[in-house]
């Protein structure tokens, strides 16, 4: 067992070192460090792992000049944007040291010597890159946010965030970044119509106009049903009903018969002659008792549906135009059902039986059909406006 585990440990640790040469060789530095590290946490001394501490010198040693010899090409540019990539770069190189520090020193047994790995402070170039990634990821939002356009002032929300995690309160960072929320924001006010003539219950346009329990989920959209004051409203939402049908009360009835074969008992076996009939022991036979049972059944049906149909406008303020239309349909359905038994109950099937215990039920008036196709339509609305938004990122 002892050497089906160790025959086990050759050969993973013989793939790892495939991949880790394989990356070493294509310029992946860091996945070949990474692979390195994670066989090294252990044994690191043993004769197994020498091929994995030569690859970490070599890949930590290429990996630190190209970081250092990209950061040299950036900063001779003097490109505002390059900052960030400066900045990250030394992030990357801190990063890397730190990573291999708790594995050092690595010997090298046929060399007699420790792995050499240059470690450097960057700690004053990670302060001077962020500051100067800092400065240039604020003036870039400050330059957004005067655009005047919502895309931009987005765009500049998200760089002012970026700034509050490099330097908290940088600046007055936490005012701009309101402002960026504000105009980034699209304002929407949402109308519901009423093109059908049959009155639409107030506490289901209050439900269908209370956006608050819909759960959205935009940031950057804010609905209102009622106009608010010093709010300039980039768009309109306009929820139309065109029609409701609403069927007369219905009821339907249908008589049936049923009959079924039911044990009753138990009852002794009679043969032909009308003798009672015997086992081998003498003991009595029994058999079921059957009977055949009759019934007439009285079902009946309540029935009555409500069709709503609609439609959503969504509508352009800036240029006062129809943007997209969408169609709105729904239905609900009244239904109670009930049956009545003249005979044996038990000659209907059992699943059947629960109508028995039914009753008449009063039909639902109109308005409350209305109401209660409410929360599909709310349903249908919130998925129309979700699957459309009014303007993309």
């Amino acid at each position: 067992m002892r050497i089906l585990a160790l025959c086990l440990l050759v050969i993973i640790s013989g793939c790892a070192a495939r991949k880790t040469k394989r990356s070493l060789l294509s310029g992946d530095y860091d996945h070949a460090i990474d692979i390195a590290v994670r066989n090294l946490r252990r044994d690191r001394d043993s004769k197994g792992k020498q091929e994995f501490v030569y690859m970490l010198e070599e890949a930590f040693a290429k990996a630190k000049e190209r970081d250092e010899r990209n950061i040299s090409i950036w900063e001779k540019e003097r490109n505002p944007a390059n900052t960030e990539r400066i900045y990250n770069t030394y992030v990357a190189l801190e990063a890397r040291q730190e990573l291999i520090r708790p594995l050092l020193p690595l010997k090298l047994l046929n060399e007699n010597r420790n792995a050499i790995f240059p470690i450097e402070d960057y700690s004053k170039d990670i302060v001077r890159s962020r500051s100067a990634f800092t400065e240039y990821l604020y003036q870039s939002a400050l330059s957004l946010l005067q655009r005047g356009n919502k895309l931009d002032a987005r765009r500049a929300f998200d760089d002012l965030q970026h700034v509050n995690r490099l330097y908290p309160n940088y600046k007055e960072v936490s005012r701009y970044l309101d402002e960026a929320q504000y105009k980034g924001t699209d304002f929407v006010n949402v109308v519901l119509k009423n093109d059908t003539g049959i009155m639409i219950p107030g506490r289901l346009e209050s439900a269908l106009l209370d956006f608050s329990t819909m759960g959205l989920n935009d940031p950057w959209t804010v609905y209102h049903s009622n106009r608010q004051k010093n709010t300039t409203y980039d768009f309109g939402i306009v929820l139309n009903f065109t029609q409701i049908m609403i069927s007369p009360d219905q009821l339907k009835e249908r008589e049936f018969t049923a009959e079924r074969e039911i044990k009753v008992g138990r009852k002794k076996l009679i043969d032909r002659n009308g003798n009672v009939v015997r086992d081998s022991t003498g003991t009595v036979v029994m058999i079921d008792d059957l009977k055949t049972v009759h019934a007439t059944v009285n079902e009946f049906r309540q029935f009555k549906t409500c069709a709503v149909v609609a439609k959503v406008d969504y509508v352009d303020f800036a240029t006062n135009q129809l943007l997209q239309s969408f169609p709105l349909a729904t239905e609900f359905v009244f239904e109670n059902m009930y049956a009545v038994c003249r005979g044996d109950q038990r000659a209907v099937e059992d699943g059947y039986r629960p109508l028995f215990n039914n009753r008449p039920v009063p039909f639902p008036p109109n308005e409350q059909m209305v109401f209660d196709s409410g929360e599909d339509i709310k349903a249908r609305l919130k998925s129309i406006i979700t699957s459309n938004r009014l303007r993309r990122n």
